[in-house]
């Protein structure tokens, strides 16, 4: 087993909210996936987007709504998203949100 390639991160440390907009931090970035906590401000908003990956959303703190493929989904802490490549989505937070955004798969265009 080789471990030389392992990543540790206290994500509670890590977790910064701006005065408004998104903080976002790469943990992890290999060829095939990339890990990114991402702390967004209360109110604001990312308009719907695709994406050409497969991505998991998973909320760690905060409140919000998440929008895929029309379907709202409210975030709390724990909630767990899967989404296939090329889905539409969106999100707002409600307040100080904090997710662990992972694409995974070849980014296809």
């Amino acid at each position: 087993m080789n471990i030389a390639n392992s990543v540790i991160k206290d994500l509670q440390n890590l977790m910064e909210f701006p005065k408004e907009g998104i903080f976002s931090k790469v943990l992890v970035q290999t060829n095939t996936s990339n890990h990114t906590l991402m702390c967004l401000a209360k109110g604001t908003e990312i308009s719907e987007h695709t994406s050409t990956r497969e991505a998991a959303v998973t909320v760690l703190k905060g409140k919000g709504i998440f929008v895929l493929g029309g379907k709202k989904i409210k975030m709390k802490p724990g909630v767990f998203i899967f989404m296939p490549q090329n889905a539409p989505h969106s999100l707002s937070a409600q307040e100080n949100l904090v997710i662990l955004l992972s694409l995974s798969g070849k980014e296809r265009k």
